[in-house]
This record gives structure tokens, C-alpha cells and sequence, in this order.
């Protein structure tokens, strides 16, 4: 329990200071949003496409871990809208809580990889993200457009954003130069590697900026269902599917690890802009942030 909570600890530490210079304001209100849309279009694409670029991808099941992780989020997702009527939510809650419910923080993801398996760890979370993010930006869209949140003109713009996600077009460029070759010549691999250096440690402090903890008074069936299933039910699957598909294990605990993650901060981004509940949205990303940093060690001490 040591070595996890060593390797977790200061990746909380400085999503707490993230936190305290949110609540300060520190340097201005101004000065954050800018630095994550630094950190989302620049930094962390570069480090995805340094390291799929020169990544040995073969030291990864990547069928199995798209089995694993794929498999879990489909089927809750699945499983949410069966049960929305029970949920008893407005359609603008239930896109918040769908979000909530399959949506993972990438930057803790591959921070806490990196932490607990070092570079094969990195790798390992960069396949998880290559194969995730774009299918969780279709589930969460077209849960805005089945739940009539938007009309066809944003169906459009959510189409093209999705084509042009950063995130998207850096692992499809890192495994571009991995599958021909290339790799990252000359110069150009030390300044990409160097550009994403910076991107765990200021994403995470940005993840503790996004954080309000005034949301948290509100406390109703959907933030419980949309936790629960995203730090209890989640987990507990993929859990069940590393077994049965004997994962190794690094991947089996970089599965549980983005299974176990926190909703992401963009999430209120897309409620606010495609009609969700946003002040619902911050309560779940707040709740699930702060609730993560007890669960996420107890969830990989169990098959430590």
C-alpha cells in the first residue's frame, strides 16, 4: 500500500495545490483557461505523439485492453440509458450524468501510470487513451442528441470538434511515425519529449483549478448513481474482465487505473456548450475528483 499511495500521493498533492490556487484566484481568472487549452492543444499532444512515436507497442495486449476497457464503458453506457426513466432526471441532467458515468481524467490516468510503471506504464496509458478517447467523445455526444439537448446545427459542430480532438490527431500521428518508421528524427524528438514533460504536472494542477468546491452541496440520485458507477460498479468490471482475459500485470493495472479515474474537467465544457446541466457537472466532477483520491489507491491495492 506504501508503494501505490508513494506513487499516487504527490500527483493529489498537486491537484490540491491546483485546488488553493483556484480558490486565490492566483495569478487571475484569466491566466488558467488559457494555460489548459496550452496544455490541451500543445503539451499533452506532444507527449502522447513522443511517446507512441518510439513506444514498443507490442509489449501491450492492446485487443484485450480494448476488450477490457471498451467493454465497460459500452455496457454501463448501455445500461444508463435503460435506466434513465428510473433515474427520474431531466434530459439536461442525464447528459451530466452520463459524462460522469463514462468520462475519465487523462491527465491523472497517464500521470498515475507513469508513477506506478514507469516508461512501459506511459506507453501502456497512451494506448488506453488512443483507444478511449474517441469513442468516448461519440458516446457522450450522441447522448446530447438522443436526449434532445441540441439542435442539428451543433450535431454538425460536434462532428468537426470530434474530428479535430488534439488528443485524437496526436495518437494517430504517434502511431503513424511508430508504424512507418520514422520515429521522431533529429532534434525534433528531445523538443517533443520536452514539450510533454510539462504536461502532466501543469495538468494536474489545472485539474485542481477546474475544481468547485461549492458544488458540492448539491447531492442528489444523480450524482450518487453517476459516482457510484463510475468509482465503485466501473472498476469493479474491468477488474473482473482483466481477470478473465488474463492481462499482465501492468496492463491489468492501467485498466483498473483508467477505470477507477475521476470524470474529466472538459466534461462541464461540453455540458455548458451542448445544453447539459453544467452546475450538476461540476458537482460530479468535484465529487468524483476528491472521492478518487481514497478510492483509486484502495482499488489498485486489491490487486497489488
Amino acid at each position: 500500500m506504501e508503494s501505490i499511495t508513494g506513487a499516487l500521493g504527490p500527483l493529489f498533492l498537486l491537484i490540491l495545490f491546483g485546488a488553493m490556487l483556484g480558490y486565490w484566484r492566483w495569478p487571475s481568472d484569466s491566466f488558467w483557461p488559457q494555460m489548459e487549452r496550452l496544455i490541451y492543444f500543445v503539451l499533452f499532444p506532444a507527449m502522447l505523439v513522443a511517446t507512441l512515436a518510439s513506444a514498443d507497442v507490442s509489449q501491450v495486449p492492446v485487443t484485450r485492453l480494448a476488450l477490457v476497457l471498451l467493454g465497460a464503458m459500452t455496457l454501463f453506457g448501455l445500461l444508463l440509458w435503460r435506466f434513465r426513466t428510473w433515474l427520474k432526471l431531466t434530459p439536461a441532467a442525464f447528459t451530466s450524468v452520463f459524462q460522469g458515468a463514462v468520462r475519465f481524467n487523462t491527465y491523472v490516468g497517464v500521470a498515475g501510470a507513469a508513477a506506478l510503471h514507469g516508461s512501459l506504464g506511459t506507453t501502456t496509458a497512451a494506448v488506453a487513451v488512443a483507444l478511449m478517447v474517441p469513442v468516448v467523445n461519440v458516446m457522450c455526444v450522441a447522448s446530447f442528441v438522443a436526449a434532445g439537448t441540441l439542435g442539428g446545427a451543433s450535431v454538425g459542430k460536434s462532428v468537426i470538434a470530434l474530428i479535430k480532438n488534439p488528443l485524437i490527431l496526436a495518437c494517430l500521428a504517434g502511431i503513424g511515425l511508430n508504424l512507418s518508421g520514422l520515429g521522431l528524427p533529429g532534434w525534433s524528438r528531445d523538443t517533443v519529449e520536452l514539450l510533454g514533460r510539462a504536461a502532466l504536472p501543469l495538468g494536474l494542477i489545472a485539474v485542481g483549478v477546474a475544481l468547485r468546491p461549492a458544488a458540492l452541496l448539491r447531492v442528489d440520485r444523480g450524482v450518487l448513481a453517476t459516482t457510484s458507477i463510475k468509482l465503485l460498479l466501473m472498476p469493479a468490471l474491468v477488474l473482473a474482465f482483466t481477470w478473465l482475459l488474463q492481462l499482465d500485470p501492468v496492463s491489468r493495472d492501467v485498466a483498473l487505473l483508467f477505470a477507477a479515474l475521476p470524470t474529466a474537467t472538459s466534461a462541464y465544457i461540453l455540458a455548458r456548450q451542448l445544453g447539459g446541466d453544467a452546475e450538476l457537472m461540476a458537482a460530479i466532477i468535484t465529487g468524483q475528483t476528491l472521492l478518487a483520491m481514497l478510492t483509486l489507491p484502495l482499488w489498485l491495492r486489491l490487486v497489488s
